[in-house]
């Protein structure tokens, strides 16, 4: 199994400050992940004066405000996008950041990502599709609220304008997801059905479901994360906190060594406790030369560098060519 790709989900968890974006990045680089993600918009463009926050959004910001409001306060500029960018290639950590607009997208073009990350709410925006298309790059796209044909339908947009190669994410846009919504079995019903190699962008709390979904085959984890749940913001509550993150990233790459290569054989580790866990046909009791070897005069104990008790009809009624003491190894 390749390495599994982690990508650390910053978002708008930086509250529109580049300094707390910026120990983000440290903090997933700490952490051991593989890139680091934000989300790139222009407000204005993103939503119309008339949007409703979603519930969860109004749960945890201002009630009062509008989405486009809210969004205003969690943007940051292009200037600081770039300088974001020269941090993480400093750190060493892979930069990636989402696009919620065309505008945004021919902005993040030039800084040459490895792949582009769509979000869930765009998998239905044909335009948008298609213009990410057009840049001939790798797309790892987020299936959240879509049915079986939203997702073909997306990916056969993507394919016939020049996308190269698509992973897909199965997702619940839920913040935080419930467990019993998590359905990770998705996966592979979204693999079958599409041919396509297969993730999980996770929203619940905690961190089993991604591990989980490694598990299960996932080649491609998702997870928001923030410096603090507390912190005022729509994506901190169903976010995962540094320690967690770093918890996550361990057993992910301890889960990826555990899958293996699906050949059943001993392996290295275990060889040498073999003869010692197994046993082998030994003397019961006193065998004397000339005697015949029965039920009463052998039984089965370890270790197991004898014969193997597998071949126990093959040992009686044979005759012993040699005395023997009880727990002897018998010999044929």
């Amino acid at each position: 199994m390749e390495k599994v790709c982690i990508i650390a989900e910053a978002g708008v968890n930086h509250n529109g400050d580049i300094i707390i974006a910026k120990k983000m990045v440290d903090v997933a680089k700490k952490a051991g992940v593989d890139y680091i993600k934000f989300q790139t918009f222009v407000p204005e463009k993103l939503v119309s004066r008339y949007a409703e926050k979603a519930e969860y959004q109004k749960e945890t910001t201002d009630a009062t405000e509008s989405q486009l409001d809210m969004l205003r306060k969690l943007s940051l500029s292009e200037d600081e996008f770039v300088s974001l960018r020269n941090y993480c290639d400093e750190v060493g950590i892979g930069f990636i950041s989402t696009p919620f607009d065309l505008e945004s997208i021919d902005f993040l073009e030039k800084m040459d990502m490895d792949f582009w990350k769509i979000p869930s709410g765009e998998i239905t925006n044909l335009p948008y599709l298609e213009k990410i298309a057009g840049t001939g790059r790798k797309v790892i796209l987020s299936t959240g609220m879509s049915d079986i044909q939203e997702i073909e339908d997306a990916v056969k947009v993507l394919e016939n304008n020049g996308v190269p190669e698509i992973v897909l994410l199965h997702c619940n846009t839920q913040y935080p997801t419930p467990f019993e919504d998590v359905n990770l079995s998705a996966m592979e019903t979204i693999a079958r059905e599409t041919n396509k190699e297969v993730g999980y962008s996770d929203h619940t709390k905690g961190i089993e479901a991604p591990i989980a979904a490694v598990a299960m085959g996932a080649t491609v984890i998702e997870k928001h994360f923030t410096l603090d749940k507390n912190m005022e913001g729509p994506d901190h509550k169903a976010s995962i906190e540094p320690d967690e993150l770093t918890q996550m990233v361990r057993a992910i790459r301890h889960i990826e060594k555990a899958i293996g290569n699906g050949i059943k054989e001993p392996t290295a580790s275990e060889i040498s406790n073999k003869s010692i866990a197994r046993k082998s046909i030994v003397a019961a009791c006193k065998i004397a030369k000339g005697d015949i070897f029965s039920e009463k005069n052998i039984t089965t104990k370890r270790p197991g560098n004898g014969i193997s008790p597998m071949k126990w009809y093959e040992v009686i009624g044979k005759t012993a060519t040699r005395d023997f003491i009880e727990d002897e190894l018998i010999e044929i």
